[in-house]
């Protein structure tokens, strides 16, 4: 990847760090940050997320709030063994949006027809795990070269933990949800010591009249 890719994670959480409460209800974030979230996706290539994102919300992952409303970026979906229902909204509209399905040779070559059949292209990049180098190299080469990363935990801890991201954006709304079982900003294994974490650097800060603060980070 050139210097010319650039990677943002965007994400909105609670004071205690919850990105999703226990039963998966994730809608944080106020309709004035969402005013922000979909300017910001008008202003990227592509939009990424996990399976379980899809599975939870059955996203459409378009630009709806903006001034350029209806011009979606490419929609990539992280999804190891192929389990993206066909009747999902995403693979529903693939023939109007470009989607990328990214997969491990763990998935089924008949589901992957399929869903090649609804109009996305899948790509095969790993054998446990989806290899994100590989699906940022293969983006980057037709022509992608902002990615805006909206995910869950998981994702979020794949991406930051690689050194993939350039950008963390964070909305903090001012609620407290509790739960040891909630969704947190990042999941994952996680490091033993402090000092093995990962360094960001804070660019900006700007607070909304509803009490939401937004944080930009840059990977130090």
């Amino acid at each position: 990847m050139n210097h010319n890719f650039v990677v943002t994670i965007n994400t909105a959480m609670t004071i205690d760090g919850k990105i999703a409460t226990v039963s998966g209800d994730s809608k944080i974030s106020s309709r004035q940050d969402l005013r922000r979230v979909h300017e910001l996706r008008s202003s990227v290539d592509a939009i990424m997320v996990g399976i379980s994102t899809v599975l939870v919300d059955n996203p459409m992952l378009s630009v709806r709030l903006s001034k350029k409303a209806g011009i979606n970026p490419v929609r990539i979906i992280i999804d190891s063994t192929a389990r993206i229902p066909l009747n999902s909204r995403i693979l529903c509209s693939a023939h109007n949006n470009i989607t990328i399905i990214a997969v491990t040779s763990r998935a089924s070559i008949i589901k992957i027809r399929k869903i090649q059949n609804r109009g996305a292209m899948v790509l095969v990049a790993g054998k446990r795990d989806v290899d994100l180098r590989k699906v940022f190299s293969i983006v980057q080469h037709i022509g992608i070269n902002r990615v805006l990363v909206e995910g869950g935990g998981e994702l979020n801890w794949s991406v930051i933990r690689q050194g993939l991201i350039a950008e963390l954006i964070v909305t903090i709304a001012p609620v407290i949800v509790g739960g040891r079982n909630a969704t947190t900003l990042v999941e994952g294994d996680g490091y033993r010591r402090i000092s093995k974490a990962i360094k960001l650097s804070l660019t900006n800060v700007s607070r909304q009249r509803n009490g939401e603060v937004v944080l930009c980070y840059r990977l130090a």
